[in-house]
């Protein structure tokens, strides 16, 4: 018999189990540092403004600098959070009494609260399970609820996570930059010791007083019953079952965070704000952010009912399949192209009878192998897999030709959803991520348009090879992932018109891109020199477009490039003071070929006759003037210094884009050398954009179709191709004509609602969405 829970051994034994988990967390925190160090490293190469730029720079040396002190100033929190008093502006709540007192809290202690209660939303919903468990045997064996400010708590652990970040001198602006990756990487941690600890209690004897919920059932009219006595037979074992699946579906509709029959999101711009409890917990975040967290609340309604009594289904380990479900997935693996042999038509039928035909034979396999099944976990999923790939098949934006090989996957995923219930949990399974690709680049194809395309070879072979392969699991599911990834680079761009668009484009992207770095490199070198501003001026905004033109066309280290390089240090040196007569005479001796590197190099930016004279008499004026000059002279050493890293410059530049990049219009047909009238070249026009839709522009995927209103006409475009440094994106219309945008106006055009995704959430989500909505209107379903 289990202890009494006020006897001393199980106070001590809830306090061992909370100095196991502490020692754990701080075990975990130099990964947490590591992770935090990695995502600001990558968004330090990120292209972006130059604000944007010296901001990420700026958050990286701050890290780099005082990270030490931020771990070991968290593990200290957190070891000290054991001590049975606490004295903490956490347990300080605003209008509370404190010593009969009441005390306002500091902005920053508010801010504190803010960040980590919402990472503690998002962290929850993962670790949810197993920190009930975990916190209902501490209950059993103190006889009380956890106190506000346990350890335990994810909300603790968050908080104490952002006071140290705050009070060991980084930026709270910063951790909300890095909190994506933090909270995934904490949720993980906490997940894998709450596991630990709850292993630990098991060791011990110590299980979970039974929720009282559990031993509740409404009647149809509404009154509460006992489930007693008179449910001990297998018709009551049932009855409990099916009372648990709705009570825990009526618990996750009760969350107003995560309803559960939320509708299709509707078609809003972009950055539009959205009422309610959502948009109170999204202020300050990313459009991207604020859907990935309305996505996690459907999965985390889905991991609650999963994870009910009733089901039984570990969403950590799964347990092996029963053997006769075993063999029939093994079955159907061996002769898939048999099972499907009652609709080989549709390989030649794509009618609408036809996929309903399909959706019916998939349906047939889905009842056979639940009726294999010996568990209710197991009839759970083969019911929560067949929900959601009767709603991809019921999705009439997917071309049939496509959902003919869409219903072929559902088996293998049903073996990747029991053997891995991270399925359920993480939108970035590759399984998941692999149908949402594939069904984002069809949906803007018709039936005529995709049947026999090399977009369709590619999905038919991709299904194919997860068919084929013994063990379907997440390593084939993202090897074929990142063949079909590859596959859209070259098909998005296969065309000639397109291809020849795309190397303009780059190349216009590169040129631009040097400017601003070869301008940036001169300024640095020039800082400290006396150099008069007409010189400045000329090599700022003229010769390094010259450089970046030699070296885009002949490369860096072309005779041409070096040459141009050279003269740059050659005009800042015989345009500063010549006091010496000697260097007076050599500058006259090198002004005429001077002069004809400078003429050539004007020459090659299209600068041509009275322009080019007047540009180089302003240049032979301010060398005029040197001769008289009583400034300091430019020593020679720093002029071959110059020279030296000009010829070299390239060694030293960053591969990111460092300022806006200017698209010149004009230009784009003669660079093509063919008629450009299809082409839309839609470039930055200084329109106010926040940064955050910057962000979410340059994240967007190659191959997702879009709804583009421009200059007043609405086009169906897909997402074909974004430049290296991501300035510049292009977009393919179905009637052949192409848009090139350029990046800060794509960010205008999605905040203003200009370009709409036509899938927004993906398919899997809103199949997840679908199928829980049945699953709310029909719970017997689950287990029948």
């Amino acid at each position: 018999m289990q202890p009494t829970p006020s006897s001393v051994p199980q106070r001590r034994l809830a306090r061992q189990a909370r100095q196991k988990f502490v020692e754990g967390l701080c075990s975990g925190l130099p990964e947490l540092g590591k992770t935090v160090q990695e995502f600001l490293a990558t968004l330090m190469t990120q292209t972006g403004t130059a604000r944007e730029m010296q901001s990420r720079r700026d958050a990286w040396m701050q890290y780099q600098q005082l990270h030490d002190p931020w771990i070991q100033r968290t593990a200290k929190a957190w070891q000290e959070s054991l001590a049975p008093h606490v004295s903490s502006t956490r347990g300080q709540l605003a209008g509370g009494a404190v010593g009969n007192q009441f005390e306002l809290l500091s902005d920053d202690v508010v801010e504190n609260k803010i960040l980590a209660s919402r990472m503690a939303l998002t962290i929850t919903e993962q670790v949810g399970p197993q920190f009930d468990t975990l916190r209902q045997r501490t209950q059993s064996l103190e006889g009380q609820e956890l106190d506000g400010n346990d350890i335990l708590r994810p909300d603790t652990v968050c908080l104490l996570l952002v006071e140290q970040w705050v009070e060991s001198g980084l930026s709270r602006t910063d951790l909300q930059t890095v909190v994506d990756p933090l909270q995934r990487d904490l949720a993980n941690l906490l997940q894998k010791h709450y596991q630990a600890v709850n292993v630990f209690y098991v060791e011990q004897g110590i299980t979970p007083q039974t929720d009282l919920k559990s031993r509740v059932r409404r009647t149809s009219g509404g009154a509460v019953t006992g489930s007693g006595g008179s449910d001990s037979g297998s018709g009551g074992l049932a009855s409990q079952a099916l009372a648990q699946t709705r009570e825990a579906m009526a618990a996750a509709r009760g969350n107003p965070l995560f309803p559960a029959q939320m509708p299709r999101m509707p078609q809003f711009p972009p950055g539009y704000p959205r009422h309610g409890m959502h948009t109170a917990f999204a202020t300050g975040m990313t459009p991207l952010a604020r859907a990935r967290q309305r996505a996690q609340g459907v999965m985390g309604q889905l991991r609650r009912l999963l994870t009910q009594p009733a089901t039984g289904f570990d969403m950590v380990n799964a347990p092996p399949a029963s053997a006769a479900l075993a063999h029939a997935l093994t079955a159907h693996r061996v002769h898939a192209d048999t099972f499907y042999t009652n609709v080989a038509t549709l390989m030649e039928d794509y009618s609408p009878a036809a996929v309903v035909q399909l959706a019916g034979t998939v349906r047939e396999r889905s009842t056979e192998l639940k009726k294999k099944a010996t568990t209710t976990g197991e009839k759970a999923i083969i019911e929560v897999v067949a929900l959601m790939f009767q709603s991809i098949l019921a999705e009439d934006r997917i071309p049939p030709a496509v959902r003919v090989w869409f219903a072929r996957l559902q088996v293998p995923v049903l073996r990747v959803a029991l053997a891995e219930p991270e399925f359920f949990s993480n939108l970035d399974h590759p399984a998941r991520k692999l149908i949402d690709r594939m069904g984002a680049c069809v949906l803007g194809f018709d039936s005529t348009s995709i049947n026999g395309s090399a977009l369709e070879a590619e999905i038919r072979r991709v299904v194919q090879v997860i068919e084929q392969y013994p063990e379907t699991g997440r390593r084939v599911f993202q090897l074929v992932y990142d063949e079909f990834e590859k596959f859209l680079s070259k098909f998005l761009t296969e065309k000639q018109a397109t291809s020849r668009l795309v190397s303009v484009a780059q190349q216009v992207e590169q040129r631009e891109t040097l400017a601003i770095q070869y301008t940036i490199e001169l300024r640095t070198m020039l800082r400290d020199m006396p150099v008069r501003d007409e010189i400045r001026e000329f090599l700022f905004k003229t010769w390094a477009e010259v450089l970046a033109l030699s070296a885009v066309r002949d490369g860096p280290q072309h005779a041409d490039t070096v040459a141009f390089k050279r003269t740059a240090a050659d005009l800042v040196w015989a345009a500063s003071a010549k006091p010496n007569r000697s260097d007076r005479a050599q500058v006259i001796q090198n002004l005429p070929g001077l002069l004809q590197r400078l003429r050539q190099g004007l020459t090659l930016l299209g600068v041509n006759g009275a322009e080019q004279d007047t540009q180089v008499k302003t240049l032979t004026d301010t060398l005029a003037d040197a001769f008289l000059s009583k400034t300091a002279s430019i020593p020679q050493a720093h002029i071959e210094a110059m020279a030296k890293r000009l010829a070299n410059l390239e060694d030293f530049m960053s591969d990111a884009t460092l300022g806006d990049m200017p698209l010149n219009a004009d230009n784009i047909e003669m660079m093509l050398g063919i008629d450009a009238s299809s082409i839309h070249v839609v470039a930055d026009n200084g329109a106010p954009v926040d940064d955050a839709m910057v962000a979410w522009a340059q994240e967007l995927q190659p191959g997702t179709w879009y709804t583009l209103d421009h200059n007043g006409a609405s086009a169906q475009v897909q997402y074909a191709w974004q430049s290296q440094r991501k300035q510049l994106h292009l977009f393919a219309a179905v009637d052949g004509s192409s848009y090139l945008i350029q990046l800060r106006r794509l960010a205008a055009y999605l905040q203003a609602g200009l370009l709409v995704a036509q899938d927004e959430e993906g398919l899997t989500l809103r199949a997840t969405r679908d199928a829980l909505a049945k699953l709310d209107a029909n719970p017997e379903r689950l287990l029948d």
